[in-house]
């Protein structure tokens, strides 16, 4: 059987790649197509970077070393599922609207102080991502932690059906990717998938007991229920403390009282610190131990990190951008005491039908709370801007033409916009 064939060749590697240009010797290569490549073409060169086999699904490349396949694809996840069944390790799927990522990056934080772990890399939620966090993980390892996205009906459950977790977090359900969905309902209904699989298998769900949407999921489709409240035992208390950026807090755990503080910026990770200090203590970590490790935890890629230049302090948030993510780190910069806020807000993408009243609500919003020097950028907010007497810029490519002409200096600026508005391209200029 070909599978067989593949899960042998596994077994002799040292690693799964789908990218031959990262070929280490040893790997076992999948060839993937999608509409503009197709991953067949570099089989033979995966080969002689010392691959010890290439699937494929194209039997024009056949050669030796290479296994055929019908789908590559479908191939890889069978192979994870394979690799599942055989390894003894719980895993934790997390998803939902907003926070999966800095959700996924705290929990693996903490859980890494006590447990062998492996967890999903950068932004590797989805049916190719997922599969290669589950075959190139440590077969030793005694958690996996995985990200699950989203962009249709159907995916979470088909990546459930992948990595098969056991625990699972949504950590909220709101407005993104609409586009996809088709509506807020169809977003809903996709989330809840992984309820929906834990309550078939038996696993258990951690939930945000202060979320309505999130705790009606959970109460309706899984039995085993952890709130991050912990059944009342735990309170987190966090702010923003004047003067400062990054949230400190106090966990409250029965008649005991642990200050602590973060490198995060943000009210809006509040509930992602939350998730990751419920799991952990469910898993038999003391406070001390775990409120150590999101001390020393470091955003990156542009999630709530803040950057410190030789003029300005910026906050980097703009990897990702949807109405309440947007909302939430507006409210938290509005609440920053100080002088000389910039502003600096990118559309939001994939919002379909919605996008237009979305982006006027921030608009709106800060014309209320500013800050008073906000510039926009993108083709909705910029005819927006105009509207309501702020500076709008249809592209990066202007806004860096005007920053380059009035470049900012000691401010403190926020920097927000989905990923594909490209604003991570004006930080050299702050």
């Amino acid at each position: 059987m070909t599978e067989d064939a593949i899960y042998r060749a596994f077994r002799r590697s040292t690693g799964v790649s789908t990218d031959s240009r990262s070929i280490r010797p040893g790997d076992l290569f999948f060839a993937l197509k999608g509409p503009s490549f197709n991953g067949n073409r570099f089989a033979s060169a995966a080969l002689d970077a010392g691959a010890v086999a290439a699937v494929i699904d194209d039997s024009s490349y056949s050669s030796e070393g290479t296994i055929m396949t019908d789908d590559s694809l479908v191939a890889l996840q069978q192979l994870a599922g394979r690799v599942r069944d055989n390894i003894n390790a719980r895993v934790i799927a997390i998803t939902g609207t907003n926070g999966k990522t800095t959700t996924r990056e705290l929990v693996a934080a903490v859980l890494s102080k006590r447990f062998t772990l492996c967890a999903s890399q950068r932004n590797l939620n989805n049916q190719i991502g997922l599969p290669l966090t589950m075959v190139n993980a440590n077969p030793d390892s005694e958690v996996i932690v995985v990200e699950m996205g989203a962009k249709k009906e159907g995916d979470i459950m088909e990546l459930c059906n992948i990595a098969r977790p056991d625990t699972g977090i949504i950590t909220n359900i709101g407005k993104a990717h609409i586009e996809g969905f088709g509506s807020v309902e169809a977003v809903v209904r996709t989330k809840s998938e992984l309820f929906r699989y834990l309550g078939a298998t038996g696993g258990t769900a951690f939930y945000n007991e202060e979320d309505s949407v999130v705790s009606q999921l959970a109460e309706k489709y899984v039995e085993n229920l952890v709130p991050y409240n912990c059944t009342g035992d735990i309170k987190l208390i966090t702010e923003t403390r004047r003067g400062e950026l990054m949230l400190s807090g106090r966990l409250i755990s029965g008649e005991r009282e642990f200050p602590f503080r973060t490198n995060l910026f943000g009210a809006h990770n509040h509930h992602n610190i939350r998730a990751a200090i419920a799991i952990a203590i469910s898993m038999g970590m003391g406070e001390d131990e775990v409120l150590s490790a999101i001390a020393s935890y470091n955003p990156s890629n542009n999630r709530s990190q803040v950057m410190r230049t030789a003029t300005n302090v910026v906050i980097c948030d703009s990897y990702n951008a949807n109405p309440v993510s947007l909302t939430s780190a507006l409210k938290s910069f509005a609440g920053l005491g100080g002088e000389n806020k910039v502003a600096i807000i990118g559309d939001m993408l994939e919002l379909g039908s919605v996008a237009s009243d979305e982006h006027e609500a921030v608009v709106r919003l800060v014309t209320d709370i500013g800050p008073e020097c906000t510039l926009f950028v993108g083709p909705l907010f910029s005819e927006l801007a105009l509207l309501y007497g702020f500076r709008g810029f249809p592209d990066v490519a202007e806004l860096r033409s005007y920053l380059e002409r009035s470049p900012l200096r000691d401010s403190t600026i926020l920097v927000k916009g989905s990923n594909g508005i490209g604003l991570s391209a004006i930080y050299d200029l702050l």
